[in-house]
């Protein structure tokens, strides 16, 4: 096992305890157990006829808007830039990618969440938030009543930064070209930008700009809140609830304010 491999590792197991400590303090916000329950039987029913856990509301706009877009013309879209990002070679991050990671989740999603980049475990997998801080946002978003697989999460760079680093501008500049159509082609109602890096390239806040969390703005006519991403969160817990706030104004503006 080399040395890089060894800290991956290491990381990992104490971002795992920290996520077990998040996710008892979390509970909190999560349903009860009946109510638990009964969301699960109704998500299951909902299933059997296509439709996702959400409120009526929005799933009738989800189910409008999916039928104006048309299927065919967005899939090929995003299967062609999908395509074109695995073998991309406009900045320097592609020389120690493993697979490319452009999205996962549904491509008709009223709701998009929009991290900064792939890590170790999303560079093997070639799907974004599939670590620790993956399973953490995965629970928050059952919290707000919907299943992880019904929204759309992708990131602001495709390929994995060295060391886990924040993506620098030009490499966020570089993988603007699969963002905004990626973006523009999901067409949701709402989205949240994970973390500083996001926000900031999402125009929500100036480089280096204080009070960016907890605010709407918008990108290219949508809707964007700004919240802490998940891996923060796993290393400073003290900040759930005010991201459990910013998640349930996202909530309210998608026709479902009580969530959990």
């Amino acid at each position: 096992m080399d040395e890089e491999t060894r800290r991956e590792w290491g990381a990992l197991v104490a971002d795992v305890r920290e996520l077990l400590r998040y996710e008892e303090d979390l509970r909190g916000f999560l349903p009860e157990a009946g109510d638990a329950a009964q969301h699960r039987a109704g998500a299951d029913a909902q299933r059997d006829v296509g439709l996702p856990s959400q409120d009526p509301s929005v799933q009738r706009a989800s189910t409008q808007r999916a039928s104006t877009q048309g299927p065919s013309s967005q899939g090929v879209s995003l299967e062609i830039l999908t395509t074109e990002a695995a073998s991309c070679t406009d900045c320097a991050l592609h020389r120690g990618r493993t697979r490319s990671v452009f999205a996962r989740g549904s491509a008709t999603a009223d709701l998009v969440f929009v991290g900064e980049g792939p890590g170790f475990h999303e560079d093997q997998q070639g799907r974004p938030f599939v670590g620790p801080a993956g399973k953490l946002l995965d629970r928050m978003i059952s919290a707000m009543k919907f299943r992880p697989e019904d929204v759309y999460i992708c990131n602001i760079v495709k390929c994995r930064p060295p060391q886990n680093r924040t993506p620098v501008p030009a490499e966020a500049e570089a993988c603007a070209r699969f963002l905004v159509p990626q973006l523009e082609a999901v067409a949701p109602r709402a989205m949240v930008a994970l973390g500083r890096c996001a926000a900031e390239n999402l125009g929500q806040t100036e480089p280096g700009g204080r009070g960016w969390r907890g605010r709407w703005g918008s990108f290219r006519g949508i809707p964007v809140m700004s919240t802490y991403h998940p891996a923060f969160l796993l290393r400073s817990p003290q900040f759930k609830r005010a991201v459990w706030e910013d998640l349930q104004s996202v909530m309210a503006r998608l026709g479902n304010p009580e969530g959990a």
